[in-house]
């Protein structure tokens, strides 16, 4: 049975009261961080949030080397919201330690909720690993999506190719244009295998000094990649499914908080279960455009203004694509994009 579809006014009243819940909660928890007595604080250290767990983080220590060490944490009231990648203050107490402060980011991933409202999942990003594999079956539309996504947050997004090794066993024609056109693109695509370990050095280098995300569909090897990176990560791989060969096979468990892994070669990993696919609904056509760097060289070179980039004549970006400049399956995700964004409005 399909879903009923609320009305805007239905929406807000959700919204309303998920808000109120919310607000409760937050509440609820500065209450049980101000309760302890401020006399009995410690100094105010630097730390990072490691997992939020709603009412309570995570945060790992500032120390160095092995005097790091994990501490849970109640946050002070009147706080900002804190996500995972958070750089705070915080101050210990004889039993859990206080979030006074959280110091400003430098990058925020950011997702509309189910009501539409942007909220952050992720913070002080460098890089967004978008992940793919032969199976599940890879769209290009999807990639595109989560790289307009990147794209409008000033994150710079890379691509990288899970179970690189069954493209001996015949699933590779798919995936090898996929790897061919977006490194004409000009993004960087690694090719690995969790399995065989092939191309995992080559993608240490690149994480070694940044703090990344991988984002892409259930099944494609996050956690298994996640493992390999950080063996001390010990996360849960979901079997994939043989009937759909994109999701998870019953009674198995996968990743279910999001959490911060110090890299053994260098560098950090925000692992964010769930995320499938990045809401568009909150960019205008302008900014999804602007999404696709290549088209960025022919926008604006159209002769009319109000150009659609859809069969019109002296069209600069049509043009591009007959001289195979720019590719014609991307122009083809451009519409399908802007045409689904128009459906919801």
């Amino acid at each position: 049975m399909s879903k009923r579809k609320l009305s805007n006014r239905q929406k807000e009243r959700i919204q309303a009261v998920q808000e109120k819940r919310r607000t409760r909660a937050a509440q609820s928890n500065s209450e049980n961080g101000e309760s302890i007595d401020i006399e009995q604080l410690g100094p105010e250290l630097k730390g990072t949030v490691i997992t939020n767990f709603g009412t309570q983080v995570e945060v790992q220590t500032a120390d160095s080397g092995a005097e790091q060490r994990l501490v849970r944490c109640h946050i002070r009231a009147n706080l900002d919201s804190l996500v995972t990648g958070d750089n705070v203050i915080w101050r210990p107490s004889p039993t859990l330690g206080v979030v006074v402060a959280r110091e400003h980011r430098h990058s925020e991933l950011m997702r509309p909720d189910i009501y539409g409202k942007l909220r952050p999942i992720a913070a002080n990003i460098d890089t967004i690993a978008i992940v793919f594999s032969p199976r599940p079956e890879a769209f290009s539309n999807l990639i595109d999506r989560y790289l307009i996504a990147a794209e409008a947050q000033k994150i710079q997004p890379i691509l990288i190719v899970n179970k690189i090794d069954m493209l001996d066993q015949g699933h590779h024609s798919k995936v090898s244009q996929l790897i061919n056109d977006y490194q004409f693109i000009g993004y960087n695509v690694f090719q690995v295998s969790a399995k065989t370990g092939h191309g995992i050095d080559q993608l240490q280098a690149y994480l070694a000094e940044k703090t990344a995300i991988f984002v892409g569909q259930s099944g494609v090897g996050k956690s298994s990649l996640t493992n390999l990176l950080q063996p001390e990560a010990n996360m849960a791989v979901g079997a994939l499914s043989e009937r759909k060969a994109k999701g998870r096979a019953k009674g198995t468990h996968t990743t279910t908080i999001s959490k911060l892994f110090h890299l053994s070669a260098g560098g950090k990993l925000i692992d964010s279960p769930g995320i499938r696919e990045f809401g568009l609904t909150h960019l205008s056509a302008e900014e999804v455009i602007d999404g696709f760097i290549d088209f960025h060289p022919y926008l604006g070179q159209c002769k009319f203004r109000d150009c659609g980039h859809d069969n019109e004549q002296h069209c600069a970006l049509i043009k591009a694509v007959r001289d195979k400049k720019v590719l014609a399956s991307r122009l083809n995700n451009y519409h399908q994009i802007i045409n689904s964004l128009d459906d919801n409005q």
